[in-house]
């Protein structure tokens, strides 16, 4: 096998392993995140969606500690890990291609620099990961999407009373499979790619930043530690506990900046085509700068970044297990092919 097929499997290989390890721990606090950016409900009263307006909507969950106490009494840990099953199986993928193309793209565009001038490397490298990132999210996309609108309408349905049931007109999904039918039957191809302009404005700086961060946090402690030991810093390896701080950092960081975004994402995806053309169109978004006036006008600054912490508790550990996991597993990968 040759370096550059060894080099391919072992990130697809780490990428894969780092991504499922990854969303087994930190899908319930994704689903959290979910519930507290959805948009205002009707209270459970309101028999028909024609009589709703943006006076008698509330908001059911406070904050993240709510939405645990709330769900774990109405449904239990299966609660937590609705949209699991899709985000396993669509989400691996996903991530093989965002982390494998980051990798690419980064490499070529450092060769490309080089070529110009060595010197152009280190001038132009906060360009050469904001670029990557942006390239691979814009990539992951194709897969990601599908997977997100299915996973958070999942994430964020009531599950009404049998009474209320016969009278709710967005009746609940039973699972992803049923989820992926019902919007391809009622929605189309459009409906499985709804967001797909507003995930990518979301997650696109949200990647673009996050390798900013985490490529210019592992420099930096390389650079630390290599001043430290005499070493050559090519020549040092982040140890475990740096590769978390720094994935964890960055991931902190990068997803509380892009908060705004992930919200209007959010309620974009999971608003139903159905109730979108009837008689409540003064609450359907019609974009994502809509989305985010919208919610500015209903709660402030405040609305807008509703749910910033809960996407802080899901991105750090999230962000934290996959590259540490990916950056140890490609190396244990590479050295077993």
């Amino acid at each position: 096998m040759g370096n550059d097929s060894k080099e391919l499997y072992s990130n697809a290989l780490g990428s894969a392993t780092a991504g499922v390890i990854s969303r087994i721990f930190t899908h319930p606090l994704d689903t959290i995140k979910a519930k507290l950016q959805a948009p205002p409900q009707a209270p459970p009263q309101t028999p028909t969606a024609s009589k709703l307006s943006n006076a008698n909507l509330f908001t059911p969950y406070k904050g993240p500690l709510d939405v645990l106490q709330k769900t774990s009494r109405s449904e239990g840990i299966r609660g937590f890990y609705r949209g699991f099953g899709a985000i396993l199986v669509g989400g691996t993928p996903g991530t093989i291609l965002y982390l494998c193309s980051y990798d690419l793209i980064k490499k070529r565009l450092a060769l490309d620099n080089k070529a110009k001038s060595p010197s152009l490397i280190s001038n132009n490298e906060f360009l050469i990961h904001f670029s990557s990132g942006m390239l691979a999210e814009t990539i992951a996309c194709l897969v990601y999407v599908p997977v997100d609108v299915i996973k958070e309408r999942l994430q964020v349905q009531q599950i009404p009373s049998t009474d209320f049931r016969a009278s709710c007109q967005a009746i609940p999904y039973k699972g992803s499979w049923d989820a992926l039918k019902n919007i391809l039957q009622t929605e189309g191809i459009n409906g499985i790619y709804k967001g797909y302009g507003a995930t990518l404005a979301s997650f696109g700086p949200f990647s673009a930043l996050y390798f900013v961060f985490y490529e210019q946090l592992k420099q930096n402690t390389i650079s630390r530690l290599s001043h430290a030991s005499d070493e050559a810093p090519e020549k040092v390896e982040l140890p475990f506990h740096h590769l978390i701080l720094c994935s964890a950092s960055a991931g902190a960081l990068a997803s509380w900046l892009t908060s705004p975004l992930d919200m209007a994402k959010l309620r974009l995806q999971i608003q139903r085509g159905a109730n979108v053309s009837h008689n409540n169109q003064n609450l359907a978004y019609k974009g994502m700068i809509d989305c985010i006036r919208k919610s500015y006008i209903d709660g402030g600054i405040a609305g807008t970044f509703r749910g910033a912490g809960a996407r802080v508790l899901h991105f750090t550990p999230a962000m934290a297990i996959t590259m540490t996991f990916y950056e140890k597993c490609r190396s244990f990968y590479a050295g077993h092919l």
